[in-house]
């Protein structure tokens, strides 16, 4: 029950994540995602069936200690939008935004009201995979929308470079994902006690 629940919460919070890139490139004049039609929550249009599936179930079954996975990435053309230079970083942030956004929703709800013991243990599975989307996110290793916020600070060449390493990005997240994840729980499991009250 509560790991077909993870990988439902995993799904939608990912869903959000995308819509969230899309909202804020629309606002910053690039329609691409509007025009493509995928500036929905519509979980038809973001389900990645690798992504938003395979991985999870594969995850749960291989006892990972934890639940990851994507949607289809919100398709964003960079030249559209207004800010040229820091638009893209606008963009990328907005998704681990709306990641924040929705464990500050839960998170301070399941602090704050008095609720049953499954209740809260479901209220603290969304909380805790937000975060987990938002800071892994955060990482910045191309694709993923932290290497987008730092390109933003490099000069143009070191910023080709930077990019160039996207055509091994999901080998190397792939790895990040088994080998590095022990980097980021203490921020994760900080900021779950931070907002939740709970360790």
């Amino acid at each position: 029950m509560l790991q077909i629940f993870e990988i439902i919460v995993l799904v939608f919070s990912a869903i959000i994540h995308e819509y969230m890139h899309g909202f804020v490139a629309d606002k910053l004049g690039d329609p691409t995602a509007r025009q493509m039609g995928r500036l929905t929550l519509n979980p038809i249009a973001h389900i990645d069936l690798f992504g938003s599936i395979i991985v999870p179930l594969l995850m749960i079954l291989g006892n990972f200690g934890f639940v990851f996975g994507w949607a289809k990435p919100v398709p964003v053309n960079p030249y559209n939008l207004r800010d040229q230079k820091y638009g893209w970083a606008k963009v990328a942030i907005a998704g681990p935004a709306g990641n924040l956004i929705l464990a500050l929703m839960f998170g301070l709800f399941l602090r704050f009201v008095p609720l049953s013991d499954t209740l809260a243990e479901f209220l603290a599975i969304i909380v805790y995979i937000n975060l987990v989307l938002m800071v892994f996110n955060l990482v910045p290793i191309p694709p993923l929308d932290g290497s987008r916020v730092l390109a933003a600070f490099l000069p143009p060449k070191a910023q080709m470079a930077y990019f160039s390493l996207e055509r091994y990005g999901l080998f190397i997240v792939l790895f990040f994902v088994v080998f590095g994840y022990n980097i980021i729980s203490p921020v994760i499991n900080g900021l779950f006690w931070l907002i939740t009250g709970l360790s």
